[in-house]
């Protein structure tokens, strides 16, 4: 693990062994929390967590250009960030059980945006 050199700087992922080229190298879907995006190695498996800068933002893909969301995995995505966002702004409902009729609206934009605390 002390071999590994994982950096993320603003809007890109960089990983591989320290004092060699890096084998990964590439834009990420948006920009990041460099302090709060990491690495861990478990079963000889290396994982990446990145943490986005913009709360609500879903991205097309972990790594630009690579694998982009079909469009009902991205719906899917959005209902879950917008049942997060409801639950965090009425602490007091449960909305689980809620499901949207027809497209789920983006939930950075969806009346007035994301709540920054």
């Amino acid at each position: 693990a002390d071999m590994i050199d994982c950096v993320t700087p603003p809007g890109r992922v960089r990983l591989g062994i320290r004092g060699t080229p890096p084998f990964l190298d590439e834009e990420t879907g948006g920009a990041v929390v460099k302090d709060e995006s990491y690495w861990t190695l478990s079963d000889g498996e290396i994982v990446v967590f990145l943490q986005k800068m913009r709360k609500g933002e879903t991205w097309e893909a972990a790594l630009r250009g690579r694998g982009e969301v079909d469009p009902i995995t991205k719906q899917e995505i959005q209902k879950e960030m917008m049942l997060e966002r409801f639950q965090e702004e009425n602490p007091g409902f449960d909305f689980r059980g809620a499901s949207f009729n027809g497209s789920v609206p983006d939930p950075r934009t969806f009346m007035d945006g994301v709540k920054y605390t």
